[in-house]
């Protein structure tokens, strides 16, 4: 299967953009997208689940949009959370460069597009919502979730969509047994073929 969507491509041409609306945050929204990256036609409909399954984010802190594609999930966190501090992580080029711009043209300066390695190390989060890059693979799957997890703050919870067919049972056991004592993972909801998965550092 084509992985173009998850790895390094050089950012769009202004004339391979293409604007499509779509319904973030409660209100619809125009937004640029481009060949090359995950669901450039629409929000997934994963990334629906989540979107509509996830609490209010925190208000403040640094929140975290694991594989965030052009940017639904990073956008919705700068809408509903203006004094946060946004990343939205990636690693195509493409994809980040699409954050940058739909965030300028909806006023979020506090939304950061940022590749793993441009993440300062000494930022913590108080939230992390991802619908994360499944077909990478079980082993790239695992190191991802290894990186970023432990970066949440105590008491934050990572929020996690994950096609049932594609695993999402066996990525909560993983988890459970992976992460140990001082974390608690629970099936938050299932909708439309995914489940919702709340990680939370308890301290």
């Amino acid at each position: 299967m084509p992985q173009e969507h998850y790895f390094s491509s050089k950012p769009a041409d202004d004339d391979a953009l293409r604007t499509v609306t779509v319904r973030l945050a409660g209100r619809e929204l125009d937004v640029l997208t481009a060949g090359g990256v995950f669901s450039p036609a629409h929000v997934d409909l994963g990334t629906r689940v989540l979107l509509d399954g996830v609490p209010e984010p925190p208000a403040s802190g640094h929140l975290l949009d694991l594989g965030s594609g052009w940017g639904p999930i990073a956008l919705t966190l700068g809408l509903d959370a203006p004094e946060a501090t946004v990343w939205a992580v990636d690693v195509n080029e493409r994809a980040l460069d699409l954050v940058r711009r739909n965030a300028v043209r909806l006023g979020l300066g506090q939304v950061n597009a940022a590749l793993p390695g441009d993440v300062p190390d000494d930022v913590r989060f108080a939230a992390i919502w991802s619908n994360p890059p499944i077909r990478i693979g079980k082993a790239e799957l695992h190191a991802l979730l290894r990186r970023w997890l432990p970066r949440l703050e105590p008491g934050a919870t990572a929020w996690l969509v994950v096609q049932k067919n594609l695993g999402a049972d066996s990525l909560q056991r993983w988890l459970v047994d992976d992460l140990g004592d001082g974390w608690r993972v629970e099936r938050a909801s299932s909708a439309k073929g995914f489940r919702l998965l709340a990680v939370t550092r308890e301290r």
